[in-house]
């Protein structure tokens, strides 16, 4: 008999409270009790996943090993808990219609009118349970997007409403995070907009079991009543969440509010072992005590939003935390770089990290901010395009091929450096249909990255559609650009670096997908120690 228990995260009166980290803060305790615990997000929108929106609009784009493209959240599951996820950790609006389209067309439903209630609801139930009924969980935590009475959470609403039936309260609860705001001019804390935010989720046929309330000020134990009296909870379940430090803070802060203790005495599970976080709170006092501080230049095409490279500002964390190290952000957009101050723009950085990226714009300043890394010699990390953008630079103002392009950029470049992928050429949808997920590489030995990694054999996360150009492999090696880790089956070059540079390194996948508190990512480790060592020899 399957005995997983379900924790539902819903947010209500405003987005971004931060119901994915309350969700990982939450699992991190349980996992630090004994539990075996994952997290899933339900994602209300209709794209398929979000790898084909904006990260304007999105942010990050996360990449799972099994080639799922996911929201950002599920990077934070991953950091705080230490386990991969996969494609069933997140499921979208759109995922669920498609399903059930492709099921009427195929006539599943024998003749039935198909419907929200119950085909809708039953697949997202079914999409919930999946984790559970692999017997590896004993709970799972799920995260709905959005806010309680939108309209696109509806279905999701109610899927949980049926749930909760069907498995008793005390195998599925329910976790309203919701906003307690302070008024100036009134001079306290207000809990209408609490108090709505449950009557509407009650509308919908389900009532809160624990109230988690953001705020920045310390709610008192009378509003905590007052809160417990009109939301139908108990006292002892309004839990407050204040503004933290750092993210990394909110476990600990949790652990002090009884969280993770309510939640198993409502799921009916022992609370005897306690969580210690010795290891979380080993890296949580070295990142807020560094003994050193360096300044990363992050060149990239989406600065403006600092959730658009979310991974690997917090690898900078972990790798930082490590070295005991503060590592500070210097956000350069490319697009402002080209030819255009550039010497002032990176003066004094002791690293630069060329960042992921699609399209031509703002490529020439990312070729110019390699140039500056590799001229000046500085520690240099070029991440996917940023790996192209390396071989390109290289390919241009070592080798002299003038015109030494992608094909991405410029179809007709006589240099073709960077091409599209062979089983990329007839591909002409974009969603889903990159090079994704975990792939395989082998590292040549007395290297920079076989170094870092201290193996001849790793696998890494992709999401790419362009490669390096075979062809000119020998052309560049023989310049001194060299060409260090392959993919034992296709061939391709993964990995790049120059060995008379003091450090720098390209790699074709994104390594800051597989960093995580209790093991920093090691590229980023050893990127950060050059960046150290570099600014001590200033």
């Amino acid at each position: 008999m399957n005995n997983t228990k379900y924790v539902f995260v819903t947010g209500g009166v405003t987005s971004s409270l931060g119901k994915g980290i309350i969700a990982a803060s939450l699992a991190k305790l349980l996992q630090e009790r004994g539990y075996s615990v994952t997290i899933q997000k339900l994602d209300p929108y209709i794209n398929i996943d979000p790898g084909t929106l904006n990260p304007y609009e999105h942010g990050e784009c996360y990449v799972t090993d099994d080639g799922a493209e996911t929201d950002l959240d599920l990077g934070h599951y991953e950091r705080f808990l230490n386990i991969p996820t996969s494609q069933a950790n997140n499921v979208t609006t759109g995922r669920i219609y498609q399903s059930v389209i492709n099921k009427e067309r195929k006539g599943e439903f024998l003749g039935k009118t198909v419907q929200v209630i119950p085909h809708i609801t039953d697949e997202i139930k079914h999409r919930i349970k999946i984790l559970g009924n692999t017997g590896d969980y004993d709970i799972v935590i799920t995260e709905i997007g959005g806010t309680v009475g939108d309209i696109e959470s509806l279905p999701y609403i109610e899927a949980v409403r049926q749930l909760q039936w069907e498995l008793g309260e005390d195998n599925a609860i329910v976790i309203h995070l919701t906003l307690v705001p302070y008024l100036a001019a009134a001079g306290e804390l207000k809990t209408k907009p609490t108090q709505h935010s449950v009557k509407m989720l009650m509308q919908s046929g389900i009532g809160p079991n624990i109230l988690v309330c953001r705020s920045e000020y310390t709610i008192s134990e009378d509003i905590k009543k007052k809160l417990a009296l009109f939301c139908n909870v108990k006292k002892q379940d309004v839990i407050q969440s204040l503004d933290a430090e750092t993210i990394y803070d909110v476990p600990n802060l949790m652990f002090e509010e009884g969280l993770d203790r309510v939640v198993l005495e409502k799921l009916n599970l022992s609370t005897d072992k306690q969580p210690k976080l010795i290891d979380w709170n080993t890296f949580v006092a070295k990142y807020k005590n560094p003994k050193n501080e360096v300044e990363i230049g992050l060149i990239g095409k989406y600065v403006e939003l600092h959730d658009s490279y979310k991974s690997i500002t917090e690898a900078f964390i972990h790798a930082g935390s490590t070295h005991e190290t503060k590592v500070k952000v210097r956000w350069i957009h490319s697009e402002k770089l080209a030819n255009k101050n550039i010497a002032k723009q990176l003066a004094n950085l002791d690293g630069i990290l060329v960042a992921p990226g699609f399209g031509e714009r703002g490529i020439e300043g990312k070729i110019d901010a390699v140039r500056y890394a590799r001229e000046h010699k500085i520690p240099f990390l070029g991440i996917c395009l940023g790996m192209q953008m390396a071989v390109i630079e290289y390919s241009r103002n070592v080798l002299g091929l003038a015109d030494a392009n992608s094909t991405e950029m410029n179809e007709n470049t006589s240099h073709p450096v960077i091409n599209l992928m062979e089983e990329q050429k007839d591909v002409t949808e974009k969603g889903g249909t990159m090079r994704l997920g975990a792939w395989d590489c082998e590292l040549k030995e007395n290297t920079k990255v076989y170094n870092a990694y201290g193996s001849k054999n790793i696998s890494e996360r992709h999401r790419h559609r362009y490669e390096f150009n075979n062809d000119y492999k020998d052309k560049i090696e023989a310049g001194g650009m060299l060409a260090t880790g392959i993919n034992p089956k296709t061939g391709l070059v993964e990995t790049i670096e120059i060995p008379d540079h003091p450090w720098f390194v390209g790699v074709q996948y994104h390594p800051e997908y597989k960093s995580t508190v209790l093991n920093p990512h090691p590229l980023f480790l050893d990127f950060i120690a050059a960046a150290v060592e570099k600014q001590k020899n200033k």
